[in-house]
């Protein structure tokens, strides 16, 4: 069996409130929310003609049951994404 770290892998800290789920707090509606979020800003950015090949999204719910956005990219999608950004506050600044 191989070590993680030895595959060039990172350790992330133990984070408790990942792992744990505590009673009363509606989990799936925050991850739902992230899940339409993420969706959306796919969408999005397909319409501002960004090749989102490059881009990986994760839904999830944080410890208080809110939804979050995990994205990944390349550094060039990265790039990308900062200039089409820049782009459209030029066009706001503009106006």
């Amino acid at each position: 069996m191989h070590d993680p770290e030895d595959a060039g892998f990172e350790r992330e800290s133990f984070d408790p409130d990942e792992v744990v789920w505590v009673r009363g707090v509606d989990y799936m509606a925050g991850w739902r929310d992230a899940a339409s979020a993420g969706a959306e800003l796919a969408d999005a950015l397909a319409a501002a003609g960004f090749d989102a090949a490059g881009l990986e999204w994760q839904a999830r719910a944080n410890a208080d049951g809110a939804g979050a956005v995990r994205l990944v990219m390349s550094a060039a999608a990265a790039h990308d994404v900062a200039a089409l950004v820049r782009a459209i506050a030029r066009l706001g600044k503009a106006s």
